[in-house]
């Protein structure tokens, strides 16, 4: 005898199909599942680990100029003793360390003149310096010392002074050329005008 279809027995069957429907509902959620990997990128190639590094460019080289005088040349006898009649050549001189020594590195010419009395010494330097040197040299030059434009007319002409442990230098730009004039005797700009200006006269 078949039981009958009431709307209470109807009811208890939906409730009990809708139990196993989300039972098999529940057993299809993703979880997180500890022996996973995550999965490759659709291109298979790795993310970049951070900006590229740039490649320097090699800054150009420049060959020196040779630049070579006699001392008697780059600063007479006659304007040496107009200057101060108790300089002489200085025997065995050696360039000191600084923008004189540079200047020999870069293949010019120094020369050095002693005090006979005190032993007080005037090194002058000069040197042919390429272009890109010679615009750094200035910027330098401007940078660490005052400019004095009684040294010549601006800008064929450009000078600087610096006083530094008791030695006076002066540097003078001009053309290609790269002129050092250093010494104790030298206190102030006006000290190594007339150095600047004989030598400025005698280069070629």
């Amino acid at each position: 005898m078949s039981r009958p279809n009431t709307p209470s027995s109807r009811l208890a069957g939906l409730a009990l199909a809708a139990l196993a429907t989300a039972a098999v509902l529940s057993g299809c959620t993703t979880g997180s599942d500890p022996g996973a990997t995550d999965a490759p990128t659709a291109s298979g190639s790795p993310a970049p680990s951070g900006p590229a590094t740039a490649v320097p460019t090699p800054e150009p080289t420049e060959e020196p100029i040779p630049f070579e005088i006699a001392c008697d040349a780059m600063l007479t006898a006659d304007q040496l003793y107009a200057f101060n009649p108790n300089f002489g050549t200085a025997p065995g001189y050696e360039p000191s360390d600084g923008a004189v020594s540079e200047v020999v590195d870069a293949e010019g010419t120094a020369c050095g003149w002693s005090n006979q009395t005190s032993g007080e010494l005037i090194e002058i330097g000069v040197a042919t310096l390429p272009p890109g040197a010679f615009d750094l040299r200035v910027g330098q030059a401007a940078m660490s010392s005052n400019p004095v434009p009684t040294y010549g007319t601006p800008p064929d002409v450009e000078g600087f002074f610096l006083l530094s442990g008791g030695v006076g230098q002066a540097q003078v730009f001009t053309g290609e050329r790269w002129i050092v004039v250093e010494s104790e005797v030298l206190v102030e700009p006006g000290d190594a005008q007339q150095l600047v200006a004989s030598v400025l006269a005698n280069l070629p």
